[in-house]
């Protein structure tokens, strides 16, 4: 798979791009991530990528013809034309099954806006969707598109060790991960709770998935309403207190 971000800030992006998981993983291969200086297809002889917007209001708009013409020389030097996603807090919100869907492309651009955003006409004119990292505002799309590009790029193969890595996530399956532990067993009067060291396979899985239910349910009960829950599951959580009226 490649990725590849449409940025004012490519060196903003490639410091992290470059480290931990992700810049190992591109190392070796395992998928492309990319940036794009938009900035290098401006025709303004000053090299400005913006100007003020019409009707008087406050701040710059980045102008079309720059990112325009960066995508169209993306386009042409894969020879294909990728999935544009434009990061905007106007958009879906992002979300695990996103990123699943966004995990079986073969090319996603991700377009970074700044300032008080892009000139409409060029997002009506090359832009598939419009995804948002929440109801907040940012001084620019690069964090969001950052985190796009991680969370689509931990499911590819190759990335994380195994797909086991991914699969328990929160999120991936609708519900909040159970807690984590390591050692030292025991650490500020704490224990891992005895179940972990029990070496019994099917009893560790069966408290996973009940401390997944319990912690899903006391913090984010709405994930329950759309979660695949079983009948065990419905009985264990009602057991405790959960009620599905």
């Amino acid at each position: 798979m490649r990725i590849d971000i449409l940025t004012l800030f490519p060196e903003m992006c490639y410091a992290y791009l470059e480290q931990s998981i992700i810049g190992r993983a591109r190392k070796k291969g395992a998928l492309t991530i990319e940036c794009e200086n938009i900035r290098d297809y401006t025709a303004d002889k000053h090299n400005r990528v913006d100007d003020a917007p019409y009707a008087g209001t406050t701040g710059m708009v980045m102008q079309a013809q720059p990112i325009y013409d960066c995508f169209k020389a993306l386009c042409d030097t894969l020879g294909t034309r990728p999935h544009l996603i434009y990061l905007s807090p106007q958009g879906e919100t992002f979300t695990q099954q996103k990123a699943i869907e966004l995990s079986k492309m073969e090319n996603i651009a991700l377009l970074c806006g700044h300032y008080e955003g892009v000139d409409e006409r060029v997002l009506e004119a090359i832009v598939d969707e419009e995804i948002s990292c929440g109801d907040y505002v940012l001084t620019g799309g690069e964090l969001p598109a950052l985190m796009v590009a991680d969370s689509v790029a931990r499911m590819l193969p190759g990335v994380l060790p195994n797909e086991e890595a991914f699969m328990n996530d929160s999120h991936f399956a609708g519900l909040l991960e159970a807690p984590q532990y390591t050692r030292p067993y025991e650490w500020q009067g704490k224990t891992v709770p005895d179940i972990l060291l029990s070496g019994h396979h099917a009893a560790v899985a069966q408290w996973k998935r009940e401390q997944s239910l319990l912690r899903t349910a006391s913090r984010r009960p709405d994930l329950l309403k759309v979660a695949k829950l079983t009948k065990e599951d419905i009985e264990f959580l009602e057991k405790n207190g959960y009620s599905f009226e």
